[in-house]
C-alpha cells in the first residue's frame, strides 16, 4: 500500500481521519456483539465522540451508532432464517441488551418484526442463500416528506 505524500496539511488530516473511521468501521463489523457504544469507539482512536459521530456520518451516510445497530440486524436476520433460536434468543446473541429497542430497528430496517420475518423465512427454505441476502438486506428507511 502507497501512501499518498501531499504537502497540504488539511488534506493530510483528513487522510488521517479517514484511517481512522475505518478502524472504527472495521471494529464495528468484527466486534458487533459487544457492548459498544460511541464512546468507547471514540477512546479507541482517541477522538472525542462528537467529532467521531460527525465525521463518520460525514464519511458513510449514517452515526456510528445505526452503522452497529445496522450490522447487528443483519446479523439478527441471518440467525433468525435459521430458525433455531427465538427472536429473545437472536436479540441477546448479536449483543442488543433490549428487546424492545431490537425489535423496533429490526421493524425499521427489515420493515417487518422479527417474530414475522422469522416465520416468513420458512417460505425461502431452498432459495439460494446469495439470492435470499440480496433480497432481503436491511435498507434503512428514509421517513417520507408530508404531502
Amino acid at each position: 500500500m502507497m501512501a499518498t505524500m501531499t504537502s497540504d496539511p488539511v488534506e493530510t488530516q483528513r487522510l488521517r481521519d479517514l484511517a481512522l473511521l475505518r478502524r472504527v468501521r472495521d471494529r464495528i463489523d468484527r466486534e458487533y456483539a459487544q457492548p459498544l457504544d460511541v464512546e468507547a469507539l471514540a477512546r479507541g482512536v482517541h477522538l472525542s465522540a462528537g467529532h467521531l459521530s460527525r465525521e463518520f456520518k460525514r464519511a458513510y451516510g449514517e452515526s456510528p451508532y445505526s452503522y452497529l445497530m445496522t450490522r447487528r440486524i443483519e446479523r439478527a436476520m441471518s440467525l433468525l432464517r435459521r430458525g433455531d433460536l427465538s427472536v429473545t434468543e437472536v436479540c441477546f446473541t448479536v449483543g442488543c441488551q433490549s428487546l424492545g429497542t431490537f425489535s423496533t430497528r429490526f421493524t425499521e430496517l427489515v420493515g417487518v418484526p422479527p417474530s414475522v420475518y422469522r416465520a416468513d423465512a420458512q417460505t425461502t427454505a431452498g432459495v439460494p442463500t446469495v439470492v435470499t441476502k440480496y433480497a432481503i438486506r436491511p435498507v434503512r428507511r428514509k421517513p417520507t416528506p408530508a404531502a
